[in-house]
């Protein structure tokens, strides 16, 4: 077999590969032999066709997936033993490629497109500079938090009478028109609402100061201001049904649940960092603090990150690829089609820029990845999970447990390896240029541009 490589230009070249009859024909008489042993023909036991006949019923077929088959296997072959470092896959050429016989020919050319990762000039010096914000946990942003786990660890309490926030229980009746219960009409004996949501201040004004077992007369249509989708919430049937319902409705009053903000107390701090922690509010609001920041520096890293991905991509910006081989392959996948291709094609080019610029870096500048850093990289990632979920304080003992089982499942080993690399990239690059740090508080932090 002759593979040869044609440069077109920095970007694209064309692999030339000759097929010879020597190169297949060996597998192909194997084949046909294993489908003689195998074959089911009248006339014929089995394994007794004669070879001839085998050959002319399925030849052509064997000798075509032999082929291919072969050619398959060396294509990428060559292209891993010569260190091609291609984007996507190999596409046939549109103009080269002659149309095969397999009827009449020996020897078989075949021409494959390629497009080539492009080298990028990376030079890093302390003329170049990068922002990172650092995001301090100011007395507003803990108060905030502070509130927050006061609402989220409340607790609900039965109420004498009715505030607009309070969840009512009881029996809603429909009525006619003289305000009786109406024949065959709308009747719920667990009926809840809440006042608050009601879209209409004189509705609303019927409910509040009403006691237990008080009836309240009031439309739910106007309540609603007419919306057919809170009617039928409120009512529990279908928007259609809802948009024909304009009557006045009876509730009866039969419990009101209140809910009760936590105190900022002992039982509140033992509950949210674990018994006997801290005693003092000045205590709490000291760990709050400790863990805002931690989890602030967790949104500043990602927001350098993403301010690194766009500086390398800067780097980049005279880079050019092969656009026409990309976009047929990229075309090769049925969700594509030309139209979200030419949305989504710079996005994409982006992409590759920084993928390609990160993974030169790496290479380059040999950087690896040792079992403790994957490690503090799982550590890192379940500290990230936790958060999203509102859990700040978790003993370090706790994050331990769960990294270790995150190391446990294949699934995720990977994942976590490229984060812990990542990170090893990113320390690299913060010792090779000018970081200039900004304190801010998080509320300057979400103002910033994405």
């Amino acid at each position: 077999m002759n593979i040869s490589l044609v440069h077109n230009d920095a970007v694209s070249s064309i692999v030339k590969i000759v097929v010879e009859k020597k190169d297949y024909e060996p597998q192909v008489e194997k084949q046909l032999r294993q489908y003689r042993q195998k074959a089911n023909i009248p006339g014929f036991r089995k394994g007794m066709v004669p070879l001839g006949m085998v050959r002319h019923l399925y030849g052509k077929h064997v000798l075509t997936e032999e082929v291919n088959k072969c050619l398959s296997e060396n294509l990428y072959k060559y292209i891993h033993n010569n260190d091609i470092n291609i984007l996507g896959e190999p596409l046939p050429n549109e103009t080269k490629q002659k149309p095969i016989d397999f009827d009449t020919q020996e020897d078989f050319e075949f021409y494959y497109d390629i497009a080539l990762s492009p080298r990028i000039d990376i030079a890093l010096d302390q003329h170049d500079e990068l922002t990172y914000y650092k995001i301090n946990a100011d007395d507003t942003t803990v108060q905030k938090q502070i509130d927050s786990y006061c609402k989220n660890y409340g607790s609900y309490d039965e109420a004498e009478d009715i505030e607009a926030p309070d969840l009512v229980s009881g029996v809603l009746s429909e009525l006619d028109e003289n305000n009786t219960p109406k024949e065959d009409g709308i009747v719920m004996a667990d009926a809840e609402l809440m006042p608050e949501y009601f879209k209409n201040d004189d509705e609303r004004a019927k409910f509040i100061g009403a006691k237990k077992n008080d009836v309240i007369i009031f439309n739910p249509d106007k309540a609603c201001n007419g919306s057919a989708a809170d009617l039928a919430l409120l009512l529990k049937t279908d928007k259609e049904n809802a948009t024909e319902i304009k009557s006045d409705f009876s509730f009866e009053v039969q419990k009101i649940t209140r809910y009760r903000q936590a105190e900022l107390g002992r039982e509140l701090f033992d509950k949210i960092l674990g018994d006997n922690v801290v005693k003092t509010e000045e205590e709490f609001r000291e760990k709050v603090k400790l863990s805002l920041t931690e989890q602030m520096k967790l949104e500043s890293e990602y927001k350098f990150l993403i301010d690194l991905r766009a500086f390398l991509i800067k780097k980049a910006e005279n880079v050019t690829f092969a656009d026409n081989i990309l976009k047929r392959w990229l075309l090769t996948n049925k969700e594509n089609t030309p139209e979200k291709l030419d949305k989504n094609f710079p996005k994409l080019i982006d992409n590759l820029k920084f993928t390609i610029a990160k993974n030169q870096i790496i290479r380059e500048n040999d950087l690896k990845v040792a079992d403790a850093d994957i490690e503090n990289a799982a550590k890192e990632i379940t500290k990230i999970q936790f958060i999203r979920y509102g859990m700040l304080f978790l003993p370090d003992h706790v994050v331990e447990e769960y990294a270790k089982d995150l190391l446990k499942q294949e699934d995720m080993v990977e994942e976590i390896t490229e984060r812990a690399l990542q990170d090893k990239l990113v320390d690299w690059i913060k010792n090779q240029i000018k970081i200039e740090t900004k304190e801010i508080t998080h509320e300057e932090f979400v103002k910033l541009p994405a």
